[in-house]
């Protein structure tokens, strides 16, 4: 099924044989990064690369190792409870060339060994952990997928108890009569409470947007949102944020109309209070002009109180892509906004990732197109007010193509992000880079991985900063045999 959209995070293909029927599977997963655009023949020597050391953070380390045996890994998600008490998520390839979901846990500052999770239940060997998020040091859930035959697809999810996880657990089993499903953002306030979201698919084999909930350790069946809006096709819930156990905001996208040969696309919102879902309800809507739209990230400060943002698309010739940012004020979705300064010549821009640390205060980031190239960026919202955007790592993104993914915040001022830049190496490399916001100002942008990114492919994906400074990234990067391996880095 299509997800009918205009912006959509790079696409990978893995070649994946299944041990079972020893079959060639060429899987489509889409994952912030870009390894499709590295070519074989770009492996090639690290030697102009450089090692962080500017910004606070250290050198990145590499997990997963003693589980990567099939030469593929990346961190998808990280997030941190507390300084040093930490917990990331990825995907692996194993020996016999399956697709494995893993987590790894920090302890006190030492990264233990990464572990396969839902191996009970993927015995087709095609699944990986999409989002992680931690209630306390040591008490984190995850979320993803499985699969079980070529025609079945589950979502999942797994928790972390005192620093065990348990086994993964299927859910939206009884919604998801179409054989696909999965789990795209987990949020965990406080340990053992917790909400996922994601999709399902129904008979007729159109995504659902779905939320469950974790409540004193257990996890409760899942729910169908946005019903009343997707009448048509496709639906799903790309983020969710918590505030309080039982208070979390969620957004996503529907679609209303099938036309031709697509279908219109809409961003929307839908809010839980005290543990009960309100309807979804569609934001942008006046901006939406051509019909494209989706809701990429939310963010709470508290009960109430959160920001997200995503795109839309305005109804001229050339289908101008544009970032949005809407707001939550004591539990009022208010008017959605185009961001300040986020569009060009090229037209094209989504605000991919928010991270608010009071009411009113936050920091978010994505892309936008100034001209013929592709530059990252961050923009901040100050006491409501989104100001315009700042590009960040156009001192290195000499290849013009670069994208911001995650952006996380210890303290309002005080934040970092990460994501992936092209230097104008020929063939065009792909260069993983984090920047620090410090007291209000973005620093300049820092290469990471540079030492260990032999291949030339590399990218922070996910970034998670506490409130004591601390700050933690994943990606994942290419070694000089052109495999790719998952990594993790610290900051302090």
């Amino acid at each position: 099924m299509t997800i009918f959209a205009l912006h959509t995070r790079p696409m990978r293909l893995f070649s994946v044989l299944s041990g079972a029927a020893g079959v060639a599977l060429v899987l489509a997963i889409a994952l912030p990064s870009l390894m499709a655009a590295a070519p074989a023949q770009a492996r090639v020597a690290a030697g102009a690369h450089a090692s962080i050391a500017a910004g606070g953070w250290g050198a990145p380390t590499e997990v997963a190792a003693n589980l990567n045996a099939g030469g593929t890994a990346a961190v998808n998600s990280v997030r941190c409870a507390s300084a040093r008490n930490c917990s990331a998520g990825g995907y692996y390839v194993d020996s016999s060339g399956n697709l494995q979901a893993f987590v790894v846990s920090e302890a006190n500052g030492t990264w233990q060994p990464a572990i396969e999770v839902a191996a009970t239940l993927n015995t087709l060997g095609v699944g990986e952990v999409e989002s992680v998020s931690c209630g306390s040091a040591g008490n984190c859930s995850a979320g993803g997928y499985y699969s079980k035959s070529s025609s079945l697809q589950g979502a999942f999810v797994v928790s972390e108890v005192n620093g065990t996880w348990g086994p993964a657990i299927a859910v939206a089993a009884n919604l998801n009569t179409g054989g696909e499903a999965r789990v795209l953002w987990v949020s965990c306030p406080s340990a053992g409470n917790c909400a996922a979201g994601g999709f399902y698919a129904n008979n007729a084999g159109h995504q659902q947007a779905f939320v469950i909930g974790e409540a004193n350790g257990t996890w409760g069946p899942a729910t169908e949102v946005a019903a009343a809006l997707n009448t048509k096709a496709d639906a799903a819930v790309n983020s969710v944020s918590c505030a309080s156990a039982g208070n979390c905001s969620a957004g996503g996208y529907y679609n209303n109309n099938l036309n031709g040969m697509h279908g219109n696309s809409y961003a929307f919102v839908v809010s839980e209070t005290n543990g009960t879902w309100a309807p979804a309800m569609e934001v942008a809507g006046a901006l939406n002009t051509f019909g494209q739209a989706q809701t990429f990230a939310v963010s709470c400060a508290s009960a109430g109180n959160c920001s997200a943002g995503g795109y839309y698309t305005m109804n001229n010739f050339s289908l101008t892509q544009q970032a949005f940012a809407v707001n939550e004020t004591n539990g009022s979705w208010r008017t959605a906004t185009k961001v300040p300064g986020a569009t060009g010549n090229g037209g094209t821009a989504a605000l991919d990732s928010v991270s608010c640390r009071s009411a009113g205060n936050c920091s978010g980031g994505g892309y936008y197109t100034p001209g013929s190239g592709q530059q990252a960026f961050v923009a901040n919202e100050k006491n409501g007010t989104w100001g315009s955007v700042a590009e960040v790592a156009g001192a290195l993104n000499a290849g013009d193509y670069a994208w911001l993914y995650s952006v996380s915040c210890a303290s309002v001022g005080n934040c970092s992000a990460g994501g992936f830049y092209t230097n104008n190496a020929v063939p065009r490399q792909q260069e993983a880079f984090v920047v620090n916001e410090t007291n209000g100002t973005w620093r300049p942008a820092t290469e990471m991985a540079g030492t260990l990114n032999a291949g030339g492919v590399a990218s922070v994906n996910s970034v998670s900063c506490v409130a004591a400074g601390y700050c933690s990234a994943g990606g994942s990067y290419t070694d000089s045999s052109g495999h790719q391996q998952a990594f993790v880095a610290s900051k302090p």
